[in-house]
């Protein structure tokens, strides 16, 4: 029996401070022997960065000090410098989706030793969480369509013991068809990426758990915990060219997060932390 702890999108270098100090308790209340954070939304703006956007070294390292195992993205994995991003993604535990083609930078699975046995997590990415082309991005595709589809990759992971995926997609029919076909598969498919955690938590007949999304790390009173004078001048059509950098928002702090109970390759427990 193990118990995997996974925390939705960290959004925004509070965040990272706040899991930073909250894992250790979070590890032995919740009695986690694996802890999964996705935090491809954790940079300050800077030149041609924008707040809430990619991850750097020193997040990375920062969140492992703190007793992160595996950092998982998405479509902001390329955000940055491009030799921060290579750098980044480089680190033995961080993973970026699994269905990208040959030549983008590092890995989208990784298998860890968790109480004598074997537990894989998987990255994957939903051409719909791709809708704009992120310049970084572009360095390696021609377009976002390049995104590969899911099935074709997730038969081509290497899995070993009970296996974790960490879909990052928009589409909620999508998240739930790809979780009740590896149904018996995977011990977990745990969505991304909309930043808005859903409600029901499900254990499908075959033993995967599944959560549509499982919500941010980050402050609430924005847009996907970011302020929302871009989105909404974007929204009416207007110039943001005077508009200050893109900021955090300014409320209170939510955890997005689930606990996942494994017994062998299947789960018998999902639950929520609040």
């Amino acid at each position: 029996m193990s118990r995997v702890l996974f925390l939705g999108d960290v959004v925004g270098p509070d965040a990272v401070d706040y899991v930073c100090e909250r894992v250790p308790t979070l590890r032995r209340e919740r009695r986690a022997d694996l802890v999964v954070v996705n935090a491809e939304n954790a940079l300050r703006s800077g030149p041609r960065i924008r707040t809430g956007f990619g991850m750097s070294q020193d997040i990375v390292r920062r969140l492992c000090e703190s007793g992160v195992d595996v950092i998982t993205s998405g479509n902001h994995a390329w955000d940055g410098e491009v030799a921060e991003v290579e750098r980044v993604l480089a680190h033995p535990r961080v993973l970026r989706p699994a269905n990208m083609p040959a030549g983008v930078p590092g890995k989208g699975s990784i298998t860890l030793g968790v109480r004598d046995h074997a537990i894989t997590v998987v990255n994957m990415m939903s051409r719909s969480a791709v809708v704009e082309a992120q310049p970084m991005f572009q360095r390696w595709l021609d377009h976002p369509g390049h995104v590969g589809p899911l099935w074709p990759a997730w038969e081509a992971v290497d899995r070993q013991g009970a296996t974790i995926v960490d879909l990052h997609g928009l589409v909620i029919s999508e998240k739930q068809a790809f979780a009740y076909a590896v149904d018996g598969q995977a011990a977990a498919v745990l969505g991304t990426h909309t930043h808005e955690a859903t409600h029901h938590l499900h254990l499908l007949p075959r033993g995967t758990a599944l959560v549509t999304d499982v919500g941010m790390t980050g402050r609430l009173g924005g847009v996907t915990g970011i302020a929302p004078a871009h989105w909404v001048a974007t929204l009416r059509g207007e110039d943001v060219t005077d508009l200050p950098p893109y900021e955090l928002a300014d409320g209170p702090m939510t955890l997005g997060a689930v606990v996942v109970t494994i017994d062998g390759k299947r789960s018998t427990a999902i639950e929520r932390v609040s």
